[in-house]
Order: structure tokens, then C-alpha cells, then sequence
């Protein structure tokens, strides 16, 4: 728990790093998914995802939201300008759902050559398992560091006398606390209600098809394991034996197939190797959707409040996370993907029973009075988020809903033609 208290730690508070990571689809000018290869050969910044026609990009680490965003911005750009001058025209697909889908050989796995050909195979044994369909959801990870000065700060005060040991045990305090409490991320930025009729029935295209989510890809029916995993966060080590005893049972084929909105990751090389080697360097939240309605698919207030709600739990006492305790959490995570977030319960952390929008603003309300204490004004960011929960209209599923509906996919592509050029 961060030493607040000293005035050594609060004015380094909100230091910290970015690094955004963003999936997008590319599409065709009649709404069909591309079939050309990924454009972008040797680019760090711009690679691909699961399948071919699936972009992502991966920005510098930056000290600003702010900053990390515009990089994902300027990528964009460069994405959209190199598909406007294809010989046969593409888009930038902005939505986390997919457009039309005429079959699964329209979702072709990514191909990788020479030392990295096992990636390719890895693919093919996701899409029989999960299907293709599903592996079109597209969204953003945000990652995080709280800042050396701030820990080594807050280290002079604590009880442990190794920095690397004091630090894995503050990133593995603060996975908990968000696996506890990040379904609020997901009410927050949830943005993709709507599917068009083609991902649920061959054939079918232009029918709207609403599920009741107001993220898919975050809800059932989006990316879940087969079963709820249950982790250990005694130490950084047995929080890594503790995934990698998946994949020895077979229920992973990979410790990448843990489908987990939170992780914790070393720096550098990722893998369990490495994170129990060189110790945690950051904390990455899998929660958000593309959101089309602002610049770039994020909304830099969403990315400071995952910010000021991280500063928080790590500043306050956190509560036992037990086993039922870890199953609670994921199913919150998926009630939180639901429309109508007043006809909903969540399992609270104190062992409360409550509807989203209630449990929600009693954390916001707990956020603005621990920040009334400190000399910058967040008052803007949190008020933002609060309205989100005072009038659902004010939600982007909400918005996009009514902007986008009946005719999801012929509005929305006229929305892309708009925005990117004919």
C-alpha cells in the first residue's frame, strides 16, 4: 500500500507510464472483410493479430495519456493512408464487432514465416477451438507502470529490504485489487451493443442483432477460457507456476490463451520465464473497447481513470481475494458487458450484493474524496465517468445504439467513408 502520507510519494502520485496496444479490422469498401495480406511487412508499430486481415498496433511507452494516444493516432493515419492507396480500396474497421461475415475462410489465420511459423500454428489451434468468428472482436489494452520515483519513494517506507521483492509485491497487491474492481473499466468503456446477423447466421446479412451487451467481446459470449482460473498471488513465482499448471493440465495450449483482463508483465521478452526472473515491470488492462466515436478508438479521460482507479486501490487496504473471490470477480466482469446495468448484480468486494450502477458510483463517490485531498484537480475526469451511471444515455453503447442502429454495418460504413475518404 502506497505511504500517501509522505509527502515523498504524493508528488510523484499520477507519475507514470503508457503503452497502448489496438486491434482493428480491415475491411473492404462493401463491408466485407479484407483478403489481402497485412500491408505492413517489418513495421514494429503496425503488425497483425489473430488473422490476416486484423491490424495491430503497438505504441512507444509514453509518460501521458495524452502522449500515448496521439501516437496511436499518428499510426492510424498511416494505416488508413496505406489502405487508401491500395489498387483495390480498404477501411479501417472502428468497431470492436465485426462487419459482415460471409464464412470462416473470411477470417484468414495471420501467416508468419521462417522462426516465427509457430505463431501461424498456434493460430490454426485457436480457430478450432474457439472459432474464428469470435477472434474478430477487436479492442485496446492499455499498460501501465507507476513510475521509479513513486516506488522507490514509497519503498523507504515499507518493511522490505529488497526494491525488486517490494515492487513485485506492490504490482501483485494491485493485479489483485483489479481483478477485484476492474469490471468497472468495462461498464465505463464499453461501446460495441451491436451485431450484424451474419456472425450468428450464415447468409444473414443488414439484420441488427442486440444481445443485451454493451460489450461483446467482454461479455459470455466473448473472450473466455473454458473454465474461470484461479491464481496465486503469494509471490511473483507462484503467481507464474500458478498459470503455467494450465498448460500443463492441457487446458492452455499457451500461457497467451489465458483470456485474463488483467496481467502482469516483465520487461522486455514476455513469458513466465521472464517474469519471474526479472520481476513485474508493468500491469496490462485487456478491458477496452474501440470506441468510434472519438479519435483513434480511445478516449483519453477513460485511460486516466483506469490511471487514478490503479492509485487508488494501491493507496487504500486491499481485502482478501480468495478463490471464490477470483470466480466472483470474472463473473462481475461479465455483468458489467450488460446494456442495462441497472437490472444487474455484481458480488462487491466487501461481500455486498448490488446493481452495476450502484456499485459504481460508491467507488467513484470513495475516489472523489480520497483525491479532494490532493493539490491537482481530477474532479473533471471522475464527474465524467459518474455521468456515465447517473444517465445511461451518456454511455457510448448507449450512443452508438442509437447512432448506428438498424443498419449497423451500412451506417457504420458510411461513418468509416466519412471519416477515412472515399
Amino acid at each position: 500500500m502506497l505511504h500517501i502520507e509522505h509527502d515523498a510519494v504524493r508528488k510523484h502520485i499520477l507519475d507514470g507510464n503508457f503503452g497502448l496496444e489496438k486491434e482493428s479490422l480491415r475491411i473492404k469498401k462493401d463491408g466485407m472483410l479484407s483478403h489481402s495480406p497485412h500491408p505492413f511487412t517489418d513495421d514494429a508499430h503496425i503488425v497483425k493479430d489473430f488473422c490476416e486481415n486484423q491490424t495491430e498496433v503497438n505504441t512507444s511507452v509514453h509518460a501521458s495519456a495524452e502522449d500515448a494516444i496521439k501516437e496511436l493516432e499518428f499510426h492510424d493515419r498511416r494505416i488508413c493512408r496505406k489502405l487508401a492507396g491500395l489498387a483495390d480500396r480498404e477501411y479501417l474497421w472502428p468497431f470492436s464487432n465485426p462487419p459482415y461475415i460471409q464464412n470462416e475462410s473470411d477470417i484468414p489465420v495471420a501467416v508468419f514465416e521462417g522462426m516465427q511459423v509457430s505463431k501461424t500454428a498456434y493460430r490454426e489451434y485457436l480457430s478450432a477451438k474457439y472459432g474464428r468468428y469470435k477472434m474478430t472482436f477487436s479492442g485496446i489494452h492499455v499498460n501501465y507502470s507507476f513510475s521509479e520515483e513513486l516506488l522507490k519513494a514509497d519503498f523507504k517506507y515499507q518493511k522490505e529490504t529488497d526494491y525488486k521483492e517490494y515492487k513485485n509485491r506492490f504490482y501483485l497487491d494491485l493485479a489483485q485489487s483489479m481483478a477485484a474492481y476492474g469490471w468497472l473499466l468495462v461498464a465505463v468503456t464499453a461501446a460495441s451493443p451491436l451485431l450484424d446477423s451474419s456472425f450468428v447466421e450464415k447468409g444473414v446479412y443488414d439484420q441488427d442483432v442486440f444481445t443485451g451487451m454493451a460489450s461483446v467481446r467482454c461479455g459470455e459470449m466473448g473472450y473466455w477460457n473454458e473454465f474461470v482460473p484461479v491464481l496465486d498471488y503469494h509471490t511473483i513465482c507462484a503467481y507464474a507456476d500458478s498459470i503455467r499448471k494450465y498448460v500443463n493440465m492441457g487446458l492452455l495450449k499457451a500461457v497467451s490463451e489465458l483470456y485474463y483482463p488483467i496481467r502482469l508483465k516483465p520487461e522486455g521478452e514476455n513469458s513466465l520465464e521472464a517474469l519471474c526472473k526479472k520481476g513485474v515491470d508493468h500491469i496490462e488492462l485487456r478491458m477496452f473497447d474501440l470506441n468510434p466515436l472519438v479519435n483513434a478508438g480511445l478516449e483519453e479521460k477513460d485511460v486516466i481513470f483506469a490511471q487514478l482507479l490503479m492509485v487508488w486501490l494501491a493507496s487504500i487496504p486491499g481485502q482478501p481475494f480468495r478463490d471464490k473471490d477470483q470466480i466472483h470477480a470474472v463473473q462481475n466482469f461479465k455483468n458489467a458487458a450488460r446494456y442495462d446495468l441497472k437490472t444487474v448484480n455484481i458480488l462487491t468486494s466487501d461481500g455486498e450484493l448490488a446493481s452495476v450502477v450502484h456499485a459504481a458510483v460508491k467507488i467513484i463517490d470513495r475516489m472523489k474524496e480520497f483525491y479532494a485531498g490532493f493539490p491537482f484537480d481530477v474532479d473533471e475526469i471522475l464527474q465524467f465517468e459518474y455521468d456515465k451511471f447517473a444517465d445511461a444515455e451518456n454511455r457510448y453503447a448507449w450512443k452508438i445504439r442509437k447512432r448506428f442502429g438498424n443498419g449497423y454495418v451500412k451506417k457504420g460504413l458510411a461513418f468509416v467513408k466519412e471519416k477515412q475518404g472515399e
